[in-house]
């Protein structure tokens, strides 16, 4: 069953691929409890079904872009983009759409964090796997706080326009 508005996000591990080093994280990929980092932050999530498509690079990334000034005076902490993708696919796409750490590219390499959410798309028989479904969510402190997920592969209720009317 798919997570839904009011539920408790589950725990799971995403990677990020960390331009520059600090204390505390490494160069490359880092792996990073969820529950970890939702703790006490609202955070605005979109996912896409994969790194450098057509419509999440031209429409779905340079969305929360444009929007991340007034995400950010409406509350959100944090802006992640998730994917099934690994951290070093989801750096380049990063790099490539210029999120400069505006946008947390987080990866879900196996999707097993996507599957946990009830959320994943089988397009194996496109060749590309087990990936997920296009949607955006805020998580509240770890809770589901609102959920919007596309149909059929449309790009109408997970952009950030969409977003910023709900918050």
């Amino acid at each position: 069953m798919a997570i839904q508005k009011g539920d408790q996000i589950p725990d799971g591990t995403l990677t990020e691929f960390v331009e520059v080093e600090t204390e505390g994280c490494s160069l490359g990929p880092n792996a990073f409890k969820v529950a970890d980092l939702a703790k006490g932050k609202k955070i605005a999530v979109f996912a896409v079904p994969g790194a450098f498509t057509p419509t999440c690079s031209a429409k779905h990334v340079p969305s929360y872009l444009e929007h991340y000034d007034a995400l950010k005076a409406a509350g959100i902490d944090e802006i992640w983009c998730v994917a099934v993708n690994d951290a070093f696919v989801m750096g380049a796409w990063g790099r490539d759409q210029k999120v400069n750490g505006r946008i947390r590219m987080m990866a879900d390499g196996s999707g097993l964090w996507t599957k946990q959410l009830g959320l994943e798309l089988d397009l194996t028989e496109r060749g590309l796997g087990v990936r997920s479904q296009r949607y955006s969510m805020v998580i509240d402190n770890g809770v589901v706080t609102q959920l919007n997920l596309e149909q059929g592969g449309g790009y109408e209720v997970s952009d950030a326009e969409t977003m910023l009317k709900q918050l």
